[in-house]
């Protein structure tokens, strides 16, 4: 059973009642709930400490140092759930693809994925794959106690898009140019990620984790007719996959105001706003029925304590009339963030919110 669970005639979970949780159905709160993507790590100087010389992906594999990189920020900043300490190509690292975080640039991948035969490359996740991720889980839920944990995957575009290109690209003309040109090979890849998308979830829910967060970081490249024809299906069934859990599925791109109500069609039961779409606006855009997260620039933590109160003032009212909100930055805390600004932000926002 997962942490978010409340079966009828049982006691809720330690988790259930939390006010990240309770956000997630759209239920009263007692104060908004806030965390960070990309918390764990980068801006914090104990992370850069225990992770010292060793390669991204294999601190990824290691379940004592992801607990430890887990609840560092926990600790430092209060927030009101942890998200996993892993990366977005970790799946297709266990099932086998020749890839590598190479410092200041990203995934690159070997022998990209440019014809049908190279989707053999693309087998299967089973659980026995990413057994360390099960582990690290396990001492995860033991340690956070009611803080949730919040489990997370890529999303079929986003991991297509590496694999397609080869790495990280600003125009994904290799991408592209499979969607538009090879239409069949593009659902068949796109169904094939989403099936290991999904495992992969699975893993981590049925290990602990109380929601879940689908990356589709660069879905906004797309036109929103792409999105619906190319993209929609392969999310709407990595939802589908993990929707009898009863976990809170969270969506999130960057650039993707002109998407929001085509990723919460794909299912997601809270909706991720970047800094460009103000929330009662996202609002109206996504629709009814869908709690919305964000959206706050992760630049404006530079401009000082005064600037940042205002720009979180704005996020907090135009998040008023919202059915729920789960407070947080537009896209990932960047490396150079002084951690005292978020525990700072974090202070405020509860303040602000206290019921």
């Amino acid at each position: 059973m997962s942490a978010n669970a409340s079966p009828s005639g049982h006691q809720p979970t330690a988790t259930y009642d939390s006010a990240f949780l309770k956000a997630c159905r759209r239920e009263p709160v007692p104060h908004t709930p806030v965390w960070f993507m990309r918390q764990a790590g980068r801006s914090l100087p104990e992370y850069l400490k225990v992770r010292e010389g060793i390669p991204m992906l294999e601190s990824c594999m290691r379940p004592e140092l992801v607990t430890e990189i887990t609840l560092q920020p926990v600790r430092r900043h209060q927030v009101d759930a942890a998200i996993y300490f892993s990366d977005i190509v970790v799946p297709l690292k266990a099932i086998g693809i020749d890839l590598d975080i190479k410092p200041g640039v990203g995934p690159v991948v070997e022998h990209p994925i440019r014809s049908r035969a190279d989707l053999a490359q693309l087998r299967d996740l089973t659980p026995e794959d990413v057994s360390y991720v099960t582990e690290a889980i396990k001492l995860l839920t033991a340690e956070l106690g009611g803080t949730p944990l919040i489990g997370f995957a890529g999303a079929p575009f986003t991991l297509a898009s590496y694999l397609v290109e080869g790495g990280p690209s600003r125009t994904y003309e290799n991408a592209k140019a499979m969607m538009y040109g090879d239409p069949e090979l593009w659902a068949d890849l796109l169904d094939r990620l989403a099936e290991i998308t999904a495992a992969f979830l699975r893993v981590q829910i049925e290990a602990g984790a109380s929601a879940v967060q689908l990356f589709d970081s660069w879905a906004g490249a797309l036109a929103p007719a792409d999105y619906r024809r190319s993209v929609l299906s392969a999310s709407a069934k990595v939802f589908d996959a993990v929707a009898g859990y009863g976990v809170p599925r969270i969506h999130f791109g960057v650039g993707t105001g002109e998407l929001l109500g085509l990723m919460g069609e794909a299912g997601a039961d809270v909706v991720g706003v970047d800094w460009r779409v103000p929330l009662d606006e996202a609002a109206r855009r996504v629709g009814p029925g869908k709690a919305l997260q964000g959206n706050l620039d992760p630049t404006v933590l530079f401009a000082g304590p005064e600037a940042v109160r205002t720009k979180t003032r704005e996020v907090l009212d135009s998040a008023a009339g919202l059915e729920g909100h789960v407070f947080n930055l537009g896209h990932g805390v960047l490396p150079s963030t002084d951690p005292d600004a978020l525990t700072r932000l974090v202070e405020y926002v509860h303040e602000q919110t206290a019921r």
